[in-house]
């Protein structure tokens, strides 16, 4: 695919702002879009995110603006990296502005409360005439930008989106493959947020390799448990949307789910870490979901459950520690034929 498109990226963050950047230096006419105003003039003045990625400065060719007429209205592909709280609302105010040949990509990393709905159900639900994606993977946004090679999975039932989004996003720096499993790629996107709290508390706490390897292949476990039982295929998170994210936001600091972790291991109080962190950690909300429906499906997650019991049942983490270690014995392995 070689024909120059418009593009609309709705979400001035780091990774809306980092995507935006790949698109147009693949010259393609790029609007990035900021619910506020004055962040969008400064953005467009001063050539760069000083909010969320200062120092790196915006392509020639993204055209950053507060109107959202102007960024989807002639746009052939638009990608919207909004919060889950508010990705609803955006998404009803592009409806009637969008093309009828739009193609509409998510990049959130969340589930809505109401029937445990995902950003791209969202998307559906509201754009029904649409192609629709999801993009995620193990994406740092600031090493994005600082061109480091990174990969990253786009999901969708659509070939021509597909391909429509490999070819705008595909840089020298920039990779990204295909997955047909649209609801198992973005499960793993919003999943892994909650491992991110666990390894990070792990880590305050002075876990050492053993533990950390420990928690990571077990929060694998949980994930393709629990994605079986949603309806997807476990195997997507054998890839990077699911083991790859898994691995990245569980064992760096530039995780802001792992942060909030790190902070609750050193016993600071939830609400405390959430007013200082500045931007919204999926993870504390996703917990809440997935706990509800874990519970209703009857799925084994007992890190899921550990945590929950930490952050919302005011149990200690040593106790809760202690039970999973002394918990129900367990297979290593799913799917290998064993009664699990």
């Amino acid at each position: 695919m070689t024909q120059k498109l418009t593009v609309a990226v709705l979400g001035g963050g780091s990774f809306g702002t980092a995507i935006a950047n790949i698109i147009a230096d693949n010259g393609h006419r790029t609007y990035l879009w900021m619910r506020d105003a004055q962040s969008a003039r400064e953005a467009q003045q001063n050539r760069e995110n000083q909010r969320y990625l200062p120092g790196h400065p915006l392509s020639e060719g993204v055209g950053a603006t507060s109107d959202l007429e102007e960024a989807v209205g002639r746009s052939e592909l638009v990608f919207v990296s909004i919060p889950s709280h508010s990705f609803r609302s955006v998404t009803r105010k592009i409806a009637p502005l969008l093309r009828p040949e739009a193609m509409v990509v998510s990049t959130a990393k969340g589930i809505e409360p109401e029937g445990f709905t995902l950003m791209s159900q969202v998307l559906e639900q509201e754009l029904p005439e649409h192609a629709i994606g999801v993009l995620s993977g193990p994406n740092f946004a600031r090493e994005i930008v600082a061109r480091q090679q990174t990969g990253t999975v786009i999901a969708s039932e659509s070939k021509a989106l597909v391909e429509c989004v490999q070819s705008c996003l595909r840089s020298e720096t920039f990779r990204v493959y295909a997955n047909p499993d649209r609801y198992g790629v973005e499960l793993g996107g919003a999943l892994k947020n909650i491992y991110a709290i666990v390894c990070g508390m792990a880590a305050a706490l002075g876990a050492g390799h053993n533990t950390q390897a420990m928690l990571l292949t077990r929060s694998l476990a949980e994930m393709g448990r629990f994605a079986a039982a949603m309806g997807a295929n476990p195997m997507t998170f054998l890839g990077l949307a699911g083991v790859g994210d898994l691995i990245l936001t569980c064992t760096s600091d530039l995780s802001r789910n792992y942060r909030v972790g790190y902070a609750l291991g050193q016993g600071k109080p939830l609400e405390e870490i959430i007013a200082g962190l500045g931007q919204v950690a999926e993870g504390v909300n996703t917990l809440r979901q997935v706990k509800q429906k874990a519970d209703e499906l009857d799925v084994y997650m007992p890190l899921v459950t550990g945590l929950f019991a930490v952050l919302f049942e005011d149990q200690s983490i040593a106790d809760v520690a202690r039970k999973l270690m002394l918990g129900e014995q367990n297979h290593d392995v799913e799917y290998m034929g064993a009664d699990q």
